[in-house]
């Protein structure tokens, strides 16, 4: 029986990955979060323990409890605007943290699984048009430099390199806007949010030249556990099939829920003023996800249609 420990258990993804694996009668999961767990009737499928991965002894006594055989970092200071304005915070949860947990996974020899982002990418390789189609360049793969253009893709390309220069057995999986049904005490997501605002008879601006591959929740969750047991280490790109701009994702979101389709209104990146530079573009390739692990993921349309069901 595999013993698995999962950091950040209680964010948008890590919970989607413990209630996925905790089925599973081949592993023995244990959740960890900075704060109590948000879903204790569920408590006995799983084991949860509090912790601050930012506090080096905190680590310890969590690996000597555990004894992992894999570790899944879902745990990220993950907001680019306050990034952007809380440097030393942000390096110690997405650099400093990563660090101290990649030395324990390599004294425990645990297999190390990382989320990391897109927003290591800058975008800058590619010629904008009004819409990103073939003719607009690749999708970045995982061969490609990265470049960020915030802090916070500067910290989560830091915490990348100390995984690879730190583990024996390890996996970086970049992900991108992931959506799906969020839980009481959780953040939203993109389609979560489209959708309550536009229920709610609210208008909502997204901008129309910002180009993500946008990717299902359940598909990051069936990626890891894919991962879990290959013994490829490097960068896999664990993200949505499709690369489209954050206004068409809120477009389908209206489209297949039968939703006012006015109250989304379009606009540029400088219309929309942000403090926090974004990559314009980072599609990323799923080529070597989908060769290698078997990884397939759903398209959008896909999701919304079966959405009550999530």
């Amino acid at each position: 029986m595999k013993k698995i420990l999962i950091i950040g258990a209680n964010g948008f993804t890590g919970r989607q990955i413990l209630n996925d694996l905790s089925v599973h009668a081949q592993y023995k999961v244990t959740g960890c979060s900075l704060h109590p767990d948000i879903s204790p009737n569920d408590v006995g499928k799983y084991r949860f323990i509090e912790t601050d991965i930012r506090n080096e002894a905190d680590i310890k006594c969590l690996f000597e409890e555990v004894q992992p055989d894999v570790v899944i970092n879902c745990s990220a200071l993950s907001v680019p605007d306050y990034c952007e304005t809380h440097h030393e915070e942000a390096y110690l949860t997405n650099v400093t943290a990563v660090s101290q947990l990649a030395v324990f996974c390599e004294e425990y020899k645990s297999r190390f699984i990382h989320l990391s982002t897109d927003f290591v990418f800058d975008g800058k390789m590619f010629v904008f048009d009004e819409k990103i189609n073939e003719d607009a360049g690749p999708l970045y793969t995982e061969e490609d430099i990265p470049a960020p253009v915030n802090y916070y893709g500067y910290t989560k390309w830091k915490g990348e390199e100390k995984v690879a220069e730190t583990c024996s057995s390890y996996a970086i999986v970049r992900v991108a806007i992931v959506y799906g049904r969020a839980l009481p005490g959780q953040h939203g997501n993109i389609v979560q949010l489209v959708m309550n605002r536009l229920k709610a008879g609210q208008e909502i601006r997204v901008v129309s030249d910002q180009w993500r591959t946008p990717t299902y929740v359940g598909d990051v969750s069936d990626g890891v556990q894919r991962l879990i047991a290959h013994p490829t280490n490097g960068i896999f790109h664990i993200c949505g099939v499709e690369c489209m701009s954050i206004a068409e994702i809120a477009y389908q979101v209206a489209d297949y829920m039968g939703l006012d389709h006015s109250l989304i209104h379009p606009v540029t990146t400088e219309e929309m003023n942000e403090t926090t530079p974004r990559p314009r573009f980072s599609g990323m390739s799923i080529d070597k996800a989908r060769t290698m692990l078997g990884y397939k993921p759903q398209k959008l349309k896909e999701v919304l249609a079966n959405w009550e069901h999530l």
